[in-house]
């Protein structure tokens, strides 16, 4: 009898402490759960094959004589173009950094960043003003 009496005090007081929120769960409290370092590809602009292709042009252009010219001059233009194209595109590229979060509320968040970061897996974190911050 003393037994089921205390039993049911302790789920009264459960109860009560859950109803007062000293069991609630915390939405924005979380766990690291991986870490991820992402390459992101730069994007042309342009102004790399415009310059690689008149580079190209001028240089295809000082080989060979007649028609033959004509060909080398297009065909440096065209090869300088990619070429530049694809020198913009790596110059600009960037590396990201990646913390994926697991929520309390079982939600998964992943937030960037632009240089490595301190944080390990397994970390304890609160996400305040959509920042992450270590409890």
């Amino acid at each position: 009898m003393i037994f089921i009496k205390s039993f049911l005090l302790a789920a009264v007081i459960a109860l009560s402490l859950s109803a007062n929120g000293a069991f609630a769960k915390c939405d924005t409290c979380g766990d690291v759960i991986d870490m991820k370092t992402v390459e992101v590809k730069g994007e042309g602009t342009g102004l790399g094959a415009v310059t690689g292709g008149v580079l190209g042009g001028v240089l295809g252009h000082q080989v060979g004589g007649g028609r033959g010219k004509d060909v080398a001059t297009v065909a440096g233009a065209l090869g300088g173009a990619y070429a530049g194209h694809q020198v913009e595109k790596n110059a600009k590229a960037k590396t990201q950094y990646q913390v994926i979060v697991k929520l309390e509320t079982g939600e998964s968040r992943t937030f960037t960043y632009s240089a490595a970061t301190s944080y390990k897996v397994g970390d304890k974190i609160k996400i305040r003003e959509n920042k992450l911050t270590r409890l």
